[in-house]
């Protein structure tokens, strides 16, 4: 029995998931392949799509490397992709108390908390976006002092100062999807809240059904073999217990007779059947009570494992992980690449019907930067794009050729495709219906393999072109999907294999207004996880003395970086509705002083 992982995050919080590809009834042997991977399709490595290709420009919009696509992309999922999040919440133990996961959270309105079960953790299956609670948290905090506000609330409405703090586990920004799994991690030794019992007996229940299975398969396969064996064959004695008759004297053993006998009587089968049959009889109820047992055990030790706590870090009680899933759909920003090093940004995603059609009327996928081939030298991913056509091409010619039964026109044209070992290894000798079958898996165009030192020719891909009909340049005449007119010159069009990286404009976008300040220099910090700002360097300030910005660059220089008092003055005229600026001293400039002086070099500022 093969357990298939399902919707595992990987290591790159992007999905791991197997479906099964083979039938109940379906004849295998060893070394078939029962269930596809991620990237995978019938056992083939597959990390991308095929594409329908065009190399020409577009409006500006592929100008340095960049790749237009067609909305068809988008709307049929074709690079779709679901990606999971982990999300983690740890209630301590601190010196002023315990933390603890609820869903009572002081000064949070109800709608924040709707989602929230009675154990404060969201429950599965939620919508949330940033700034939802996942998990409800409180830590207790020391005695502060009230404002005379509160204490006049306090006095009028009668309620008892909280002495707690909210600190729940909030969904951080770029982050919106469906929750799709909790975890609860509790520390031996403490009581298990509500939501981490449920999971606890969704989890071992989930083990009996499998044990169940597995015994259930297990006793079918003996009950097969024992019925083949005692074909034919009748009992010696009666097989009874407790009063109670399975098998009668002179009784003839069926698989319904056998399979109707509960397990532990069944291991007594050995004392009725003939003695020419006791030995092997026996050998295979030995088998099967080990193998029940050893299964037994391992189950019990599953289960036993999850009743006990979990091993956590001193002063950890309890740990929560929350799953997000996401869908993401391909949009500008998000990095593409074929399979020769072409990669690029997608700068526009186009409608359908504005896209370059071929003469037949079928839209382009996606146009590629014709420029991004010479200069680089990649030719492999034209030829894989001639070769992909031409695949294409006759896949379609033997689908239609298959629908009006035409087996001898089939039979010349995969002669002409195939090496002559190829076409007697698939079509030699087979009947007509065999060959329409096996043209069942070309419609989609014939699959081929190019390794490094046995791929195809020049000469072989421009025969493959004529034989699908194409011009064997590989070029064709594209019609502008705007004006219905063709383009000037013929252009080079096919099927390429394009990969989606992990590179999305979802993960890279950011923004920050105000945000924490780096504690030497009092300037902001830097980068997406930290919430930072964006670096002026020196070459910024050289662009923007040349426009002789000099109030705008003042004002980066100093109270949009480490000018303290400048900053608070700022903020103070803003209020006030006054807008004047008044830099002040850079905290920097105090760090260098500092740091001269440390360097035993007395560098001080005379303010006169």
């Amino acid at each position: 029995i093969y357990e298939l992982i399902k919707w595992r995050k990987s290591n790159q919080n992007t999905t791991f998931h197997q479906r099964p590809i083979v039938k109940p009834g379906q004849r295998i042997k060893k070394g078939d392949i029962l269930a596809d991977g991620p990237s995978m399709d019938h056992g083939e490595l597959a990390l991308g799509r095929d594409v329908l290709v065009a190399f020409m420009p577009w409006k500006g919009y592929n100008f340095e490397d960049s790749i237009i696509i067609s909305e068809r992309l988008v709307r049929d999922d074709v690079f779709t992709s679901i990606h999971i999040e982990e999300f983690e919440c740890i209630a301590r133990e601190t010196k002023l108390g315990r933390e603890e996961i609820t869903r009572d959270l002081p000064n949070v309105g109800e709608e924040l908390i709707s989602n929230l079960d009675e154990s404060g953790i969201i429950k599965i299956g939620s919508f949330v976006k940033p700034g939802d609670i996942l998990v409800g948290k409180v830590t207790p905090k020391g005695e502060t002092t009230l404002t005379p506000e509160e204490k006049l609330l306090r006095a009028i409405f009668g309620e008892k100062a909280k002495d707690v703090k909210d600190t729940s586990l909030r969904v951080p920004a770029g982050i919106e999807g469906i929750v799709i799994d909790t975890k609860v991690l509790t520390r031996k030794g403490l009581e298990k809240d509500i939501r981490a019992k449920q999971k606890e007996d969704e989890l071992i229940a989930k083990l009996l059904r499998n044990q169940a299975d597995i015994l259930e398969i297990l006793k079918r396969n003996l009950i097969t073999k024992l019925s083949k064996i005692l074909e034919g064959e009748k009992a010696v004695k009666d097989l009874e217990k407790e009063g109670d008759i399975y098998i009668k004297k002179k009784e003839p053993f069926t698989f319904k007779l056998l399979d109707s006998i509960p397990t532990p009587i069944l291991l007594k089968l050995k004392d009725v059947v003939p003695a020419s049959k006791k030995e092997i009889v026996s050998e295979l109820l030995e088998a099967y009570e080990k193998r029940r047992k050893e299964i037994t055990e391992e189950y019990e030790a599953k289960i036993n494992k999850i009743k006990k706590g979990d091993e956590l870090p001193p002063g950890v009680l309890k740990i929560v992980k929350v799953y997000v899933a996401m869908k993401r759909k391909l949009q500008p920003g998000d990095k593409m690449a074929g399979r020769h090093g072409n990669k690029g940004v997608i700068s526009k995603v186009v409608p359908i019907e504005d896209m370059p059609y071929l003469p037949d009327g079928t839209p382009v996928d996606m146009i590629l930067s014709p420029l991004g081939v010479p200069s680089r030298m990649n030719i492999g991913q034209l030829l894989e794009t001639h070769l992909g056509w031409a695949c294409k091409e006759l896949g379609k010619k033997i689908a239609k050729l298959a629908q009006d039964y035409q087996v001898e026109s089939i039979k010349s044209l995969l002669k002409e495709v195939f090496s002559e070992d190829e076409y007697e290894r698939l079509v030699e000798g087979k009947s007509d219906e065999e060959i329409i079958e096996l043209d069942k898996g070309f419609i989609d165009g014939i699959p081929i393999a190019t390794p490094v030192f046995a791929g195809a020719k020049e000469e072989e891909i421009k025969k493959w072109l004529k034989l699908a009909g194409l011009n064997p340049s590989g070029t064709t005449v594209l019609y502008n999907g705007m004006t219905g007119e063709p383009f000037k010159e013929p252009v080079t069009v096919g099927y390429m294999h394009m990969l989606k990286l992990h590179h999305l404009v979802d993960d890279k976008i950011h923004a920050r207004s105000t945000g924490p300040y780096s504690l030497i220099t009092q300037q902001p910090l830097g980068g997406k996880s930290q919430f930072g700002g964006q670096r002026l360097g020196e070459m910024e300030v050289w662009a923007i003395e040349a426009y002789g910005a000099a109030y705008t660059l003042h004002e980066f220089l100093t109270v949009k970086s480490d000018d303290i008092e400048g900053r608070a003055k700022m903020y103070e005229k803003l209020v006030r509705g006054k807008n004047f600026l008044e830099g002040g001293m850079p905290e920097s400039f105090r760090v260098l002083t500092k740091e001269l002086q440390g360097l035993c070099l007395d560098v001080e500022l005379i303010e006169e």
